[in-house]
């Protein structure tokens, strides 16, 4: 499946840091910030995690969720939320299926060893679950910043 701007995203069920179910449909009426990173408690996807939570408040106001999505399980997330006192919910794709439905489930080389993982990637949909924006390869400076500013210039 591709993407498109204007189509609906990819649906998806996954459990939360709870273990509870997570529906995209769930979250229709507000737009929903869905962003996909590597790991639990690795130093970028750290920061960018508490960038998500410093900012969570002004993204609450223009009527945004903020939703972040691994491969890592539950207990991990949990354990990342509490850590961290993050506000938002943390999705756990242990067979990298949505992932894959984004397209950001990639073939990645460190230290010349190659191996599959989440590309870091920030999709911004509308209250209709349809996507508006897409952000691929992100760079965690600024990049929340960035995602604040679409909403509140293009979808507010």
């Amino acid at each position: 499946m591709t993407l498109e701007i204007g189509k609906p995203a990819p649906s998806f069920a996954l459990p939360n840091q709870e273990g509870e179910e997570v529906r995209l449909e769930d979250l229709k009426g507000k737009h929903v910030v869905l962003y996909f990173y590597p790991k639990d408690m690795t130093p970028g996807c750290t920061t960018e995690a508490c960038d998500f939570r410093d900012n969570h408040e002004s993204f609450k106001e223009l009527d945004a969720v903020i939703v972040g999505v691994s491969p890592d399980p539950v207990a991990s997330h949990q354990k990342f939320k509490t850590k961290h006192e993050l506000p938002f919910l943390l999705l756990a794709d242990e067979d990298h299926k949505v992932a894959e439905a984004y397209d950001v489930w990639k073939l990645k080389k460190n230290f010349g060893r190659e191996y599959y993982g989440v590309e870091r990637s920030t999709f911004i949909l509308d209250k209709e679950g349809k996507l508006q924006k897409e952000y691929r390869k992100v760079k965690v400076d600024g990049h929340v910043e960035d995602a604040l500013n679409f909403i509140r210039d293009n979808l507010v």
